[in-house]
């Protein structure tokens, strides 16, 4: 994110209601950030386990960390996909990010 000029705001933001893995933003976005880490997606594609749930979950964790810190940008939420076949050990991790990947 930071290649992309993102400005990271926080990391594992915890509210009651579960937690955001990256706050950032940019010019015009402040970004909502869940990232999430499989081998492959032999199974199912890494976005596809941001169910409704998770969804509703993020959201209500994002209105809290908006009531505590205003701001004017408009807010979004992106989902990373992070595929690494050999775990932790992978010398380069596919990685994909999905901007505005909900409302």
């Amino acid at each position: 994110m930071r290649k992309r000029r993102y400005q990271l705001l926080a990391s594992r933001y915890r509210t009651r209601f579960g937690e955001i893995d990256l706050i950032a933003r940019d010019r015009n976005y402040l970004v909502f950030v869940e990232v999430k880490l499989r081998k492959s997606a032999s199974f199912a594609q890494a976005r596809e386990y941001v169910d409704r749930r998770k969804q509703d979950r993020l959201r209500l964790s994002a209105e809290m960390y908006l009531a505590e810190h205003p701001t004017d940008l408009q807010p979004r939420f992106d989902v990373i996909e992070v595929y690494a076949p050999q775990g932790v050990n992978t010398q380069r991790p596919e990685i994909n990010h999905l901007e505005d990947a909900f409302q």
